[in-house]
């Protein structure tokens, strides 16, 4: 994804994120790659989701190829801070990551 750095004084919106990575990516990616898979490494799960979900809702129909995630990282955080390695927790904590895979999932639309 095209990002700001984090120190940079004028982050961008979600909306200008997913432009921009979309311009790049159509200016460099063949039209014969079957997808693009985002890493969420640096991002919140949140943000990941975000600039998924609104790359899916605004370019979808024009790309020939498909954009994904593999949120490794974003999809378990949250699980794994519910849990927090205690076995009363494991309940929350799956429901804490179904609720996020469940969005996620929603962003690849």
């Amino acid at each position: 994804m095209v990002l700001a750095g984090k120190d940079c004084p004028n982050q961008p919106t979600v909306e200008d994120i997913a432009e921009a990575t979309v311009d790049v990516l159509k200016e460099t990616v063949p039209d014969k790659v079957p997808g693009i898979v985002f890493l969420s490494g640096g991002l919140t799960p949140d943000q990941a989701t975000e600039y998924l979900k609104v790359m899916n809702e605004k370019y979808k129909k024009e790309l020939s190829w498909e954009l994904s995630y593999s949120f490794g990282r974003a999809l378990q955080q949250e699980g794994l801070k519910a849990w927090g390695g205690k076995m009363e927790n494991i309940l929350q904590a799956q429901k804490v990551f179904l609720e996020r895979c469940k969005k996620v999932s929603e962003a690849r639309g």
